[in-house]
């Protein structure tokens, strides 16, 4: 069986940005190798523009389950393939994740000894986020009732929200065709640029996400892979409010004030 080109196209695109981005993730907790934030949100950043220079001419580089959905909204994408879309980008999120995990199961294994982390127990969001996301960021150590308060569930969703629909309004201005200033072929760089700089932003606070695929199928390789069920119990409905209705709300409206207010006329263009 071939399967489409567009679905390949989907499928890889996404496999390469988590496969970049969350395995700069389990290098800076498990090894130490980033030092900072900006390190691992530049690598993220350059994995999604790598990810879309290869795919774009296969599938348009959705990558993202919340940029479909908004593409199908404003845009004339067809809505008969928005579930094909997005199960293949969560085929390609949860075999990047098996794949990182089959190369850093040692470091892991490492590191919640050294640190006395119980996999799938209190405290282990501390290496389950090399996975899945949580709010706030638990930057390799397990959260308390202190570190909580630097992010309630509300402003987690609205930090989400913001954030993809900044992303989608970046999307839809460098790629629209109407544009008289889009970037053309540097589309891919400016859009890397800007998660880069919305992972600066909000990664110490919900590890901005913004990609619902990158975060759900992850976490549920992790909740396979020994967590159980813990990935989805630290925030508590947090993993679908955050992290899943928030993106695709954010994306929405992001492309929406983008198309209703910003894009330019046929005359002007």
């Amino acid at each position: 069986m071939r399967w489409p080109t567009w679905f390949m196209g989907e499928f890889v695109g996404t496999f390469l940005v988590v496969f970049f981005g969350c395995g700069s993730v389990c290098s800076a907790v498990l090894t130490g190798a980033q030092v900072g934030v900006f390190q691992v949100a530049i690598v993220w950043g350059l994995g999604i523009a790598t990810a879309i220079y290869l795919t774009a001419g296969l599938s348009g580089a959705h990558l993202n389950p919340a940029v479909t959905v908004a593409f199908s909204v404003w845009q004339r994408f067809p809505r008969r393939r928005v579930l094909a879309y997005i199960l293949a980008q969560m085929l390609g999120a949860f075999v990047a994740a098996a794949v990182l995990y089959g190369i850093f199961q040692d470091a892991l294994t490492s590191y919640e000894l050294t640190h006395h982390i119980p996999r799938g127990g209190p405290g282990s969001e501390a290496t389950a986020m090399i996975f899945g996301e949580f709010f706030p960021s638990p930057a390799g150590q397990p959260l308390t009732e202190v570190s909580r308060l630097r992010m309630s569930h509300l402003r987690a969703f609205f930090a989400e929200a913001v954030g993809t629909a900044v992303l989608l309004f970046v999307i839809c201005g460098v790629t629209d065709a109407r544009n008289a200033s889009r970037v053309g072929p540097h589309a891919a760089i400016i859009i890397g640029l800007t998660v880069t700089l919305l992972i600066s932003l909000l990664g110490p606070l919900t590890m901005a996400g913004l990609n619902p695929a990158r975060d759900l199928a992850p976490r549920l390789f992790s909740a396979l892979a020994g967590w159980g069920s813990y990935p989805f119990s630290v925030n508590g409905l947090g993993w679908f409010t955050v992290y899943v209705l928030a993106p695709v709300l954010g994306a929405v409206f992001g492309s929406g004030m983008y198309h209703l207010v910003f894009r330019p006329s046929e005359d002007e263009a």
